[in-house]
């Protein structure tokens, strides 16, 4: 089950997708992580898709990853009396607390927070912005607003307020519930939506106390203001295009997701890119091909994964659009371009053993012609730290931690395995050996690159590399 790619794809389950059949064929297809998708669904619905996977990998004996992607704060407007109102370019229209069904001069908006940041001269956006609203006075209970786009607008619409920073958090009532069962579940990533500001993610983070890996979805331009932070303090990053495309204008949104996707790879942080990748997918059996072109683009900027939302979850191709996905990127990956372009794009390693150690793994693998880089970690920091350099040969990651395996399916060029915790170079040698024979990585005699920490089994003291031929053991 070894990947012939680096960037993984990552498959939201849905009503199209969650007999175990379907899954075992997205899996086999090249699906590498699976998302369940808490803004629908119930608990009912996620336990019994999150007990077929466990039961799939345990069967094909491989790691699969999961990830619990919250709903986080939906803003929304209330009713009309009449279901929809019309709205024309220059009228006046009115958003306030008062709980009636609206008509053509206002509407019920539910969040007092929203009034409490405006001020005259914002911009609202209704409707996933094809309404826009420019903000003439506001108060604690109301603002009075003038149409610029008008159009329908029906019941319960989306709210967005691009530019301006919100005193909500990230975690509703409903998030809390569903986060303490997804992580009662046994779930191994758990991605944060609405994050505005560093702070965000540190709210999570308590909760979670390290029994899942965090990603913090960049939807928000807010957080854009302290990318770097949230970088810092996160475990991976999901560009969420969707909203992102809604508050800035879309012309800005490829330039924020190479930015974002920068600083992921210079931290050393899994990134991954989502939203409409091969949105046209999910009602036909082949992509546009400006879409091939998006994916491409994506994994030519080193993204880590890549992501399918309705087009799994939904769709009427599920696992074409995986194997299609799986094709763009093993023809991008083998495009010399691709290779100049991770080279050029790596950092200097930082003034630490473990970074250094990292550098000179991916040189000598590369200069020896190695078949592979198999690093020894308990907290899947020495992998990462592996992943960051890109080097041109697949990364092993062997660890006696099953969660660590998992969460190690979405990052960049990691062949995860479970495996005992070793005590020896002579040990890790035959276990590396093992794995890479097993799993079609190698034969015996050819090299291997081999990292690890001295003492064996600490955590965090990536000190050591060792060039090994591989042994038939």
């Amino acid at each position: 089950m070894r990947r012939f790619r680096n960037a993984k794809i990552i498959a939201t389950l849905g009503p199209a997708s969650s007999s175990e059949e379907l899954i075992e064929s997205l899996f086999c297809a090249g699906a590498d992580v699976f998302r369940l998708n808490f803004s629908h669904g119930s608990h009912d619905d996620h336990r019994a898709r999150l007990e077929t996977i466990r039961g799939l990998a345990k069967r094909l004996k491989r790691p699969i990853g999961i990830l619990a992607d919250l709903q986080g704060p939906k803003l929304r407007i209330g009713t009309f009396a009449g279901g929809k109102v019309t709205l024309s370019a220059g009228q006046t229209f009115r958003l306030d607390l008062l709980d009636t069904p609206g008509g053509p001069e206002r509407v019920h908006l539910p969040h007092p927070e929203i009034f409490a940041a405006l001020v005259p001269g914002t911009d609202l956006l209704l409707d996933d912005g094809k309404i826009r609203l420019s903000v003439t006075e506001v108060s604690p209970e109301y603002a009075e607003t003038e149409v610029v786009t008008g159009g329908t607008l029906s019941d319960r619409k989306g709210v967005n307020v691009p530019g301006v920073a919100l005193n909500i958090s990230p975690l509703t009532k409903k998030d809390r519930a569903d986060l303490a069962f997804a992580l009662d579940l046994g779930v191994d990533w758990v991605a944060l939506s609405f994050v505005q500001r560093p702070e965000d993610v540190s709210e999570i983070r308590k909760l979670v106390d390290g029994a899942a890996g965090i990603v913090a979805k960049l939807e928000k331009p807010a957080a854009l203001e302290h990318l770097d932070a949230i970088v810092e303090l996160t475990d991976a990053v999901m560009v969420a295009r969707g909203d992102l495309g809604v508050e800035i204008p879309p012309e800005r949104v490829p330039i924020a997701q190479k930015r974002i996707v920068a600083a992921c790879r210079a931290a050393g942080k899994p990134v991954i890119v989502a939203t409409q990748m091969l949105e046209s997918m999910i009602t036909a059996p082949a992509p546009t091909r400006a879409e091939a072109s998006d994916v491409a683009t994506a994994i030519y900027d080193g993204a880590d994964a890549v992501m399918l939302s309705a087009e799994t979850a939904a769709g009427a191709y599920p696992v074409h659009a995986v194997e299609m996905m799986d094709r763009i990127i093993s023809s991008v990956e083998a495009d010399p371009l691709h290779t100049g372009l991770m080279e050029a794009s790596n950092r200097p390693p930082e003034a630490t053993s473990a970074d250094a150690i990292s550098a000179a793994a991916r040189q000598v693998a590369h200069t020896l012609k190695a078949q592979a880089i198999a690093t020894f970690t308990f907290s899947g920091s020495t992998t990462l730290r592996a992943a960051r350099e890109r080097p041109d040969v697949p990364i092993l990651c062997l660890t006696p931690n099953v969660q660590v395996a998992r969460r190690m399916t979405l990052a960049w060029g990691v062949h995860s395995v479970i495996d005992a915790g070793i005590t020896s170079f002579t040990e890790a040698v035959q276990r590396a050996s093992h794995v890479a024979i097993r799993d079609g990585f190698a034969h015996p005699g050819e090299r291997l690159v081999v990292t690890a920490g001295v003492p064996f089994g600490r955590p965090g003291t990536t000190n050591s590399l060792r060039i090994a031929f591989v042994e038939d053991v």
